[in-house]
């Protein structure tokens, strides 16, 4: 059966009922998200309720999507640094030592898309780039502010990644 919800508030201590889709299942949340789904059914899942979808599969096709553009070509719109790439390094940079463990999305680590991983050392060692990421402030930001997520505030012990080390961005140079 997996994963069920319960069908009152008391039925399980510390368990809800979908109140929203009135799924019974996460399998039923799955297939109300894609009639022919056929993978695993996972937890935690990310809801949206407004598109009726699970959430961390837009993201990973987001990420496999950008992986494929950065094996062609060194940024986000081409040859040229611009605003877009600015942004998504700001959720790449955070991905691995935060987003990964803490919003669980760890299906996919970033290290584990090689051209994402090189964009995003490049772009972390343009000049004054890296003075802006300070992963111990980002970590207890994101650690100690989301209580419902992290009640206690606990901040793991997750691998410091040197972002500094070479990338192989240089072979689109012209």
């Amino acid at each position: 059966m997996g994963w069920v919800f319960p069908d009152t508030e008391i039925e399980q201590s510390g368990a809800a009922p979908d109140h929203i889709n009135g799924a019974n299942t996460i399998r039923a949340l799955y297939e109300l998200s894609s009639e022919n789904y056929s993978g695993k059914y996972i937890v935690p899942v990310l809801w949206d309720k407004k598109l009726k979808t699970i959430a961390a599969k837009q993201l990973y096709e987001a990420l496999d999507k950008c992986e494929e553009i950065h094996r062609k070509q060194r940024y986000l719109c081409g040859n040229s640094l611009t605003e877009a790439d600015v942004r998504l390094f700001v959720t790449l940079i955070r991905f691995d030592e935060v987003y990964a463990v803490h919003f669980k999305c760890n299906k996919k680590l970033l290290r584990e898309y090689p051209n994402l991983f090189n964009y995003t050392k490049d772009l972390f060692q343009i000049s004054g780039m890296s003075s802006t990421v300070n992963m111990e402030h980002i970590k207890k930001h994101y650690y100690g502010s989301h209580p419902s997520i992290n009640p206690f505030g606990i901040i793991p012990l997750v691998p410091n990644i040197n972002y500094l080390s070479p990338h192989d961005r240089d072979r689109f140079a012209s």
